[in-house]
């Protein structure tokens, strides 16, 4: 059995945590911003930030100087890596299954750092999945939304597939309702969760799987890194959590699925793509949820002030 992390140590007391991964300072911002909102809407859990050797020692400083707790981790990649410079993130992207790996955690929620909290989404802690003595053979192996795969930026790199017909959202266009508390069945069209929020019973044995998977040649054919490899390996058996979780900001779109989006339901705005909300001024917003966003960042810019932390992140 291979182990990535063969000393388990807690960075915080809770045995649940929120895990964001950080590999530079390009995502800092959006780290800060991520824990005040998860904070100000109450959540009893802590975010605990898990960074790479590629993290500089101004990040740490920026974490050190907000009480950040903080956790060392692998950077992960496949024996054999698949050319992702038409989407360099997607590098990063394979060391977003490490929270299979932190077994000194009951329950991990891995956040991606270009998200939002809009509500207190605690209850993902609590909702069960399949235990760590199941060794990734049962139905629940961890939680996840789906990826939207119709490509509404028509990209010309993304597979032939990916087209509205086989996107789980576009099933659900009929009864929007039932979108804000059920997903789409976990093998609708692709079977692909989004990796941007996973819930996860930590699991020496799934992670193996994984480890495993990432170590077979088959895997230069994912085109999506880490979600290609989840949907690969478990298809059809990872639970399906409603849109609400992990809103990707173009779904919001007219013409995309804005038959389900609505704003008061949705409890996380992931801010896919380019630009981010960091990258634009306030006040020249190029969309409403970028806006969402720069309220929430003068928030905790004010409250960081207030606290003689002031350090231009």
């Amino acid at each position: 059995m291979t182990s990535a992390n063969p000393t388990p140590k807690q960075a915080v007391d809770s045995k649940k945590v929120w895990t964001t991964l950080i590999t530079n300072t390009a995502y800092l911002t959006g780290l800060l911003t991520l824990d005040y909102s998860l904070k100000k809407h109450g959540s009893k859990y802590p975010l605990v930030a898990l960074y790479t050797d590629t993290f500089p020692p101004s990040g740490h400083r920026a974490l050190e100087a907000r009480g950040i707790p903080k956790q060392h981790v692998k950077y992960l990649l496949p024996k054999q890596s698949k050319d992702f410079s038409n989407d360099p993130r997607f590098y990063d992207c394979w060391s977003k299954l490490t929270p299979f790996s932190l077994i000194e955690y009951d329950r991990v929620v891995q956040l991606d750092s270009d998200m939002v909290a809009l509500q207190n989404m605690d209850e993902l802690m609590e909702m069960e999945l399949d235990p760590p003595s199941a060794e990734g053979k049962g139905q629940k192996v961890f939680a996840a939304s789906h990826a939207c795969v119709c490509n509404p930026l028509k990209k010309p790199h993304y597979p032939k597939d990916w087209i509205p017909e086989n996107c789980a959202f576009t099933s659900q266009h009929d009864k929007p309702d039932e979108a804000q508390s059920t997903g789409a069945p976990s093998d609708f069209g692709l079977g692909m969760p989004n990796g941007g929020l996973q819930v996860v019973n930590p699991s020496t044995a799934v992670y193996n799987l994984i480890v495993d998977k990432m170590a077979d040649p088959s895997t230069m054919e994912y085109d999506f890194a880490d979600q290609s490899l989840l949907g690969d390996v478990f298809h059809g058996r990872w639970v399906a959590l409603p849109y609400i979780y992990n809103a990707l900001k173009t779904l919001r779109v007219q013409g995309v699925h804005h038959q389900i989006w609505q704003d008061d339901k949705v409890k996380n705005v992931h801010y896919i793509l380019s630009p981010k909300p960091w990258d634009e001024e306030p006040g020249k917003e190029s969309q409403e949820s970028h806006k969402w966003w720069w309220q929430i960042n003068l928030e905790r810019l004010e409250d960081e002030k207030q606290r003689g932390i002031n350090d231009g992140f």
